[in-house]
């Protein structure tokens, strides 16, 4: 499975409150999401506005991409929302 993250800004839905962003598997766009809570709890977003999820997100965009490529080869390329939950994991 070829899984690349496209260098494209990542945008808000606050009525999630998430923050997404797009994966190509395979050529074809996979839509990704991190939940603000993950963004809070591990990546250092002071709150849930919108500028400080987006801060934090690009700020450690590597280990999130590292995750949603790891979530996507597992789940064979389908859509991916990640949780503070599997970011727990990494902390330990």
């Amino acid at each position: 499975m070829q899984i690349a993250f496209p260098p494209e800004p990542p945008e808000y839905c606050g009525r999630d409150l998430v923050v997404a962003f797009s994966a190509l598997v395979d050529g074809r766009c996979v839509q990704c999401a991190i939940t603000a809570e993950a963004l809070e709890d591990h990546f250092g977003a002071p709150s849930l506005l919108e500028r400080d999820l987006l801060a934090a997100f690009e700020a450690h965009r590597s280990a999130i991409d590292a995750m949603a490529r790891r979530m996507l080869e597992e789940i064979g390329g389908r859509p991916v929302l990640l949780h503070s939950g599997h970011f727990r994991l990494e902390d330990d």
